[in-house]
């Protein structure tokens, strides 16, 4: 039978998922935001993962009517799965697009859910929601599946239809189809795992492993600092081995790294076990922003450079570079340690929307041209705009061309560093 395929959540997964559907047959794009389903109908996505040539080459139907979900027997749910503020899994979003889908389907449909969740989590919270909603019984009237997201916000490398795709249903024949539906347009293929549970567990210890590694990297850069050693000139040099990982200290935030880990230490707690490892790297890239913000004070001390009543720039306020997203973003640690010490903080950012920072995080972003020259900058997010301009950025950034300059990515070329400038690297 030909599958009628819905999306619910186009945002940053959903949408790309979407269009590439769309390339190939009809499908339905559902959002609850109106703005945002009026905005792709015009052709314009504000997250920039599609371009515009491929929204108008895709026969996606965009609607913010529930009703329309009525009329698919293949739905995916890509909403976002964020944390609290206390690091505990928020399910609502989740849970509330289980119950509009469960309101609008009928007999026979397959739900696959590809938001980030715990291991469990689709057939111990999402069914029983689906079931209440709709009043039929899941694995007689309708099914579910779960294939996990692998979208990179910014990678145009990695994409929806060239990364291998993991799926899982709860029995084979669900399975086989949730396969060919997504075998149709990811030319990298799939991975069929042996249950919901398994391909759950996967995606979640994907994004932990990477936390662990760059926690790893973030607490020798902390020890490196004190034994004076540039770190990134360690791991270039480390980096000669065959074997050696290709890891970065950085700021970890964002909606997958900084968030997942949670998810899997959350579940872990459930069953009786504390996960030491995983907290304990969560701890660590937490506390990055902390460190920069106490280094570059010290390193004002140094220069006999007044800390109380300076100016900061951080250039850069999205979660990592050549994104909008501002999802989770840890330069928020680096103001706010800043203006404890009684700095005025200037955060500027090629890409991010104003309205959304301030409406997120308090921050008013100032533009490029209106900052006020400052005795030092902070690198944070690394956008092509920045690394364009090389140095010569600076001149404008700081008081008479000179100061201190935290280039936290380590993304700038030490050798040609003008001599009035000091540079730092995470």
């Amino acid at each position: 039978m030909e599958q009628t395929i819905a999306v619910v959540g186009l945002g940053y997964v959903g949408l790309p998922l979407a269009v590439a559907f769309g390339k190939k047959r009809d499908i339905i794009g559902f959002d609850i935001n109106e703005e945002r389903i009026e905005a792709l109908k015009q052709g314009y996505d504000k997250t920039n993962e599609v371009e515009a040539e491929d929204m108008k080459n895709t026969t996606v139907e965009f609607t913010a009517n529930p009703a329309d979900l009525n009329r698919a027997n293949f739905i995916i749910v890509a909403v976002p799965t964020p944390i609290t503020e206390n690091k505990q899994p928020n399910l609502i979003p989740l849970l509330k697009a289980s119950e509009t889908i469960g309101e609008n389907i009928s007999k026979g449909t397959i739900i696959v859910y590809e938001s980030t969740v715990y291991p469990g989590a689709t057939e111990e919270e999402c069914v029983p929601v689906l079931e209440k909603a709709s009043g039929l019984k899941c694995g007689e009237d309708f099914f579910v599946g779960y294939s996990p997201e692998r979208i990179n916000p910014g990678d145009k490398e990695h994409t929806f239809t060239t990364i291998t795709k993991v799926v899982s249903g709860q029995n084979e024949e669900v399975l086989e189809t949730i396969a060919a539906v997504y075998g149709s347009v990811v030319d990298a293929g799939v991975h069929k795992a042996s249950s919901i549970k398994v391909a759950e567990a996967a995606k979640v210890i994907e994004n932990t492993q990477r936390d662990l590694n760059i926690s790893l990297m973030n607490e020798l850069a902390v020890i490196f600092e004190k034994l004076d050693i540039d770190t990134a000139e360690v791991l270039a040099a480390a980096g000669t081995k065959w074997n050696f990982l290709n890891f970065s200290p950085g700021l970890v935030g964002g909606h997958c790294i900084g968030v997942d880990p949670y998810y899997l230490t959350y579940k872990a707690q459930k069953v009786g076990h504390h996960p030491e490892v995983i907290l304990a790297g969560r701890k660590t890239n937490d506390n990055v922003g902390k460190f920069i913000a106490t280094s570059l004070v010290k390193q004002m001390i140094k220069k006999n450079m007044p800390v109380q009543g300076s100016t900061v720039t951080l250039l850069g306020f999205t979660f990592k570079e050549n994104v909008p997203d501002l999802r989770n973003t840890r330069v928020i640690d680096i103001v706010t340690e800043l203006e404890d010490y009684g700095i005025k903080v200037q955060v500027t950012d090629a890409q991010a929307d104003p309205v959304e920072a301030h409406e997120e995080y308090g921050i008013d972003l100032i533009s490029y041209k209106e900052l006020v020259p400052a005795d030092a900058v902070v690198f944070t997010v690394p956008h092509e705009e920045y690394l364009n301009e090389g140095w010569g950025i600076f001149d404008q950034l700081l008081k008479h061309g000179k100061g201190i300059v935290f280039d936290v990515k380590s993304k700038l070329d030490k050798m040609t560093r003008p001599e009035n400038i000091e540079l730092w690297r995470l």
